[in-house]
């Protein structure tokens, strides 16, 4: 018997691609502000980011636009990648605009191998189903498994129909990265919250956290060349953003070099965040600060 949460979002997808947009879109603005003002946790959450990202203090009135204007920007990532899978190749091509897709271009005729690093930011569903049904190159993401599996596997089901492989975060995702790179695929992590496994301290909007030493880890055994990349909404689509691959200059001992090189990983998405921060869906704690203020609440 089918999950309440896989039965959930399959009744959420189908509604999505049977409304018009523009209907779902309003829909969408909805439920995103009333889950703002239900959902106690994740609005904390997102003002404590808002906070992060602001040198000075917000006020009552803009603290509480921006939790809005984040929730809802969530909620219309979900009906746009719900409709996704309808999308015809000429409306795909029309409604994606990028800069620096020559970047991945030149590193993809290298053997290396291509890592794409990105922040939970934006449609990142919307560009790799660019990638792959415009580009024609193939695209394998690293992802945390859901709960219950049902559900993640329906997921993995409806990222592959878009053109993506997924691949669940755990033992077995290294042979399968590794694979990939060598398969000349392009491999999307995922990088701005540590969901377990190897990690490293760096600095993150002014604030000590760990973030996953898995791309920099990767690169450096590698020499996948390492992309920074953000897919911003906008109106009636997306936009690509590439930024300059990062250096894989070794310059110490191993474990430092990851270090320095997910530091530098961190500063590139900060400023892919700042771009657009209220588009920034990384709603879960992710600083030590974070655990803190949610003990407190108790």
């Amino acid at each position: 018997m089918a999950s309440s949460a896989l039965i959930g979002y399959k009744l959420a997808a189908l509604v999505s691609r049977k409304l018009p947009k523009r209907l779902g879109l309003r829909i969408a603005s909805f439920l995103g502000y009333l889950f703002a003002r239900l959902d106690k946790k994740r609005r904390d959450q997102v003002i404590r980011n808002a906070n992060r990202l602001n040198d000075s203090e917000l006020s009552r009135k803009e603290l509480k636009e921006f939790v809005y204007k984040a929730f809802e920007s969530y909620a219309h990532y979900w009906v746009n990648t719900f409709r996704l899978v309808d999308m015809s190749m000429e409306d795909l091509e029309s409604t994606f605009s990028h800069d620096g897709w020559e970047l991945i271009e030149t590193a993809l005729k290298k053997d290396s191998g291509v890592i794409l690093v990105l922040p939970h930011l934006g449609a990142w569903d919307w560009g790799g189903q660019w990638i792959s049904k415009i580009k024609g190159v193939q695209v394998s993401a690293v992802v945390e498994p859901l709960e219950p599996p049902e559900l993640f596997e329906w997921f993995k089901r409806s990222r592959a129909a878009l053109g993506m492989n997924i691949i669940s975060l755990g033992s077995d995702a290294g042979p399968q990265v590794l694979k990939a790179i060598s398969d000349k695929q392009l491999v999307v992590l995922v990088s701005d919250r540590d969901v377990g496994g190897a990690s490293v301290e760096v600095e993150f909007f002014g604030e000590k956290t760990l973030l996953p030493a898995g791309p920099a880890t990767l690169a450096l055994r590698t020499g996948a060349t390492l992309l920074p990349v953000a897919i911003y909404n906008k109106e009636n689509g997306c936009h690509g953003v590439v930024r300059p691959a990062i250096s894989l200059e070794r310059k110490g001992q191993f474990r430092s070099d990851v270090k320095r090189i997910t530091q530098m990983i961190a500063d590139e998405m900060e400023l892919l965040i700042r771009k657009a921060p209220e588009q920034w869906h990384l709603m879960q704690p992710n600083w030590p600060s974070d655990y803190q203020s949610e003990k407190g609440r108790i």
